[in-house]
Formats: structure tokens, C-alpha cells, sequence
């Protein structure tokens, strides 16, 4: 399980195989949710921010919006035309040692399962 600390957070979260089947609006015509997705999204703090990231290009912007309202999913901004390579977040620790980049790997099109508790002390 991750701690963070009680400061506010920016959620940088992939779309396709993170939050909707891989390539599913491709295949299937049109995206589905993966499992614990709107769970995950509820407990993340109203008061933080999410960036959303997706290698699709800008002419399937507008359905990707649709399909997020329709289906609760909340974000400050979305990004797409992104490389399909890795995704590299730098950030700087702050000086009382808290470190303020994580990066998590999960594996596509499974259940959004991320565990983390808000830690006062941090």
C-alpha cells in the first residue's frame, strides 16, 4: 500500500488499458470501463487534480469526453496525439524528504486496484 501525504495531488492517469479496455473504441466501435475505475476516481479528493493521457489522436477527443461524462469519470484536463513509449514523471523531493513523483505499472486492461492512505505525519 502507497502513503501520501495530507497535501493536494495531480493525478497523471493513461486512458486506454488504465481506465478503458485497450484499443476497445477501435475494436469494439466503442469504450468500455475497466473494473474499480469509478471506484478508484471516487476516492481520489475533490480538491486534486487529474491529468488524463491517451495517444489518441484529436479526432476521437470528442467521443472520449462523451464516454468520461456519461460515465462520472472527472479530470481537469485531458491530453492527447501523446507517444505510445513510456511516460517519464520528474519531480523535485521537498526539502523535508517527502518525495513527490510515483510512478505505478499495472498490467493492461486488468481492474484499476491501486491502495493508498492519506498519512498525517507525512
Amino acid at each position: 500500500m502507497l502513503s501520501f501525504s495530507t497535501l493536494n495531488k495531480t493525478w497523471i492517469i493513461d486512458v486506454d488499458g488504465t481506465i478503458v479496455k485497450h484499443n476497445g473504441y477501435i475494436i469494439d466501435g466503442y469504450d468500455t470501463l475497466l473494473d474499480g475505475v469509478k471506484e478508484f476516481f471516487n476516492q481520489i479528493n475533490k480538491e486534486d487534480k487529474i491529468i488524463l493521457l491517451t495517444a489518441r489522436t484529436s479526432e476521437y477527443t470528442q467521443a472520449l469526453k462523451r464516454f468520461l461524462k456519461e460515465n462520472n469519470i472527472r479530470y481537469d484536463y485531458l491530453i492527447n496525439d501523446m507517444p505510445t513509449g513510456e511516460r517519464i514523471l520528474v519531480n523535485d523531493r521537498k526539502p523535508s524528504g517527502l518525495n513527490t513523483a510515483f510512478a505505478i505499472n499495472k498490467n493492461r486492461n486488468e481492474k484499476l486496484n491501486i491502495k493508498y492512505k492519506i498519512e498525517e505525519n507525512l
